[in-house]
C-alpha cells in the first residue's frame, strides 16, 4: 500500500526511468542557434582578430630583421622574414578555422568561393573584415616598435619588372590556394594537419618570393603596412592583379580534377590498408 505522500514523488515505473528524464529534460540548457546573418557576423569577427594576429607577428617579425641591419646576412634575412610571416600563418589559422575558416586573404577568399567551397554572401563580409584588419595591424605595429614600417612594403627587387612581378606572385599565389584547397576544403583523413601544410605552403612560396618581389601573395599583407606608412609603391596594383589570377588559375586547376574524379586517378590514398592490387 502506498501513501499519499508516495504518490506524489513515485515514477511512472519503479525504476524511476521516466522521472529520470523527465529530470534531464528540466535541466538541460536551452542551446541558442545562430542565424544566417549571425553566423556570417561570428566568422567575421574571427577573421578580423585573426588577419589582425596572423600580420602583426608578420610586421613585426619582418621589421625586426631589417632592424638587425648588418648583423644578418641577406640570405639568412630572407629565411627569417620568410618564417615570421608562414609560421604566423600556420598557428593562426590553426586557432582560427573552426570560427571562419582561417583565411585571411581575399585572394583565398576569392579562390575558394571559385572553387564552389565557400558561399559568395559569406565573402561579402570576410573580405571587408580582412581589409579593415590589415590596417589596424600595420597601425599597431608602427605605433609599438622601432623602426621604419615602409620597410615592411613588398617591393620588386632590382632587375624585376611589372610583367615578372606580376606572374611571380600569380605562382607564388596559386600554389598557396591550391594547397589550401586540397588540405581543408578537400576533407580527408588528414585535414586535421591542413594548417601545419598551409602554413609550409607559405614559407616554401616566401624564400623566392621575399627577395624578388617581397612575398606577398597577400593583397592584405601589402595594404595594410603601406597605409600605415602611407607610402604606396607606384606598382601597388600588382599585388592586388598577380594574387587574384592566382587564385583563378589554382580554383581552375582544382575544379578540373573535381570533374575528372581526381580520386579514381590514385585510389585509396586514406586507406588504413594498402589498396589491393587489380
Amino acid at each position: 500500500m502506498a501513501y499519499p505522500h508516495e504518490k506524489r514523488h513515485r515514477s511512472i515505473d519503479d525504476y524511476g526511468r521516466a522521472r529520470s528524464r523527465q529530470r534531464q529534460h528540466q535541466h538541460q540548457p536551452h542551446h541558442w542557434h545562430l542565424n544566417p546573418l549571425e553566423q556570417h557576423l561570428v566568422a567575421a569577427t574571427g577573421e578580423f582578430v585573426g588577419t589582425f594576429f596572423f600580420l602583426f607577428f608578420g610586421y613585426a617579425g619582418h621589421l625586426m630583421v631589417l632592424d638587425q641591419g648588418q648583423a644578418t646576412p641577406v640570405t639568412s634575412r630572407v629565411i627569417y622574414i620568410s618564417l615570421a610571416y608562414g609560421f604566423s600563418l600556420l598557428v593562426t589559422v590553426w586557432a582560427f578555422y573552426r570560427i571562419s575558416g582561417g583565411l585571411f586573404n581575399p585572394a583565398v577568399t576569392l579562390g575558394l568561393c571559385l572553387g564552389g567551397q565557400l558561399p559568395w554572401a559569406r565573402a561579402a563580409f570576410l573580405i571587408p573584415s580582412q581589409l579593415i584588419s590589415c590596417m589596424c595591424a600595420g597601425a599597431v605595429v608602427k605605433i609599438m616598435f622601432p623602426g621604419n614600417i615602409a620597410g615592411v612594403n613588398t617591393t620588386l627587387s632590382p632587375g624585376m619588372n611589372l610583367a615578372q612581378g606580376v606572374f611571380a606572385e600569380m605562382f607564388f599565389t596559386s600554389y598557396l590556394v591550391f594547397v589550401i584547397l586540397m588540405l581543408a576544403a578537400e576533407k580527408s583523413k588528414d585535414t586535421y594537419l591542413a594548417p601545419l601544410g598551409i602554413g609550409l605552403a607559405l614559407f616554401v612560396a616566401e624564400i623566392p618570393g621575399v627577395y624578388y618581389t617581397g612575398g606577398s601573395l597577400n593583397p592584405v599583407r601589402s595594404l595594410g603596412c603601406a597605409v600605415a606608412a602611407t607610402d604606396f609603391p607606384g606598382y601597388h596594383w600588382i599585388y592586388w592583379v598577380g594574387p587574384v589570377l592566382g587564385a583563378l588559375i589554382a580554383a581552375g586547376y582544382y575544379r578540373f580534377v573535381k570533374i575528372c574524379h581526381y580520386e579514381e586517378a590514385n585510389p585509396g590514398q586514406d586507406n588504413a590498408t594498402p589498396y589491393p592490387e587489380a
